[in-house]
């Protein structure tokens, strides 16, 4: 089974509770005004790995330094069977070594079910809806006020219900440098993208096709 696939990362602090491994999936075609991923739109068959590949991947971490797994976009229920079979896989990580599934989506929770039928039974919590640029937030971990926080299942109750109307004044952000690529992982608020870009380029640090940049 092969999945569009944009990038991983770990550890990941900003998307969900603990330190988690974080699945950014390729091709979007809601392609919301004002999105901080515009890279993870576009896809084609060079973006394609085994799902093995990838649950290879997590296997390497070590598992004591793991809580959970984010699976983000890119728009997840775009690939149906390849998100299907990721997630049964993560499901064994789920069982050992009591990690979480997080998963983000554009779509709203039927929609998503409907594309996706059996990944709800097998993941913890689904942030629901498209971003709305006009409509910011305080949320935790969500960009626009209509996105949802649902948490599903026994697990997903324990670790998100209580994140479900969780406020914070603060975003939560991180940067990861890979090579000559500065990745930013994260929700970021209005005026969150301009104010990292001038503080970069104070530092020496000029940033060319920023992904959030129309």
């Amino acid at each position: 089974m092969k999945l569009r696939l944009s990038r991983v990362h770990h550890p990941v602090t900003a998307l969900g509770p603990g330190t988690r491994i974080g699945i950014w999936t390729k091709g979007c075609a809601i392609a919301c005004p004002g999105c901080a991923s515009r890279d993870t739109w576009d896809a084609d068959e060079q973006d394609e790995v085994d799902v093995a590949d990838v649950l290879a991947w997590c296997a390497t971490t070590d598992p004591t330094l793991v809580t959970g797994v984010t699976i983000t976009g890119g728009e997840p229920s775009e690939q149906p069977e390849a998100l299907t079979a990721l997630v049964t896989g993560l499901d064994a990580f789920r069982c050992d070594h009591d990690w979480d599934v997080l998963c983000y989506t554009g779509v709203e929770h039927d929609e998503f079910a409907a594309r996706c039928p059996d990944v709800p039974g097998l993941i913890d919590a689904l942030v629901t809806g498209p971003y709305r640029a006009g409509r910011p937030t305080d949320l935790v971990w969500r960009g626009s006020a209509n996105q949802r926080l649902i948490p599903l299942g026994e697990r997903g109750h324990d670790r998100y219900q209580r994140w479900v109307d969780a406020r914070s004044d603060r975003p939560s952000l991180q940067l990861h440098v890979e090579d000559d690529r500065v990745w930013l992982i994260g929700v970021p608020r209005a005026g969150d993208l301009a104010r990292l870009q001038r503080t970069l380029g104070r530092r020496g640090i000029a940033l060319e096709g920023p992904s959030w940049r129309p």
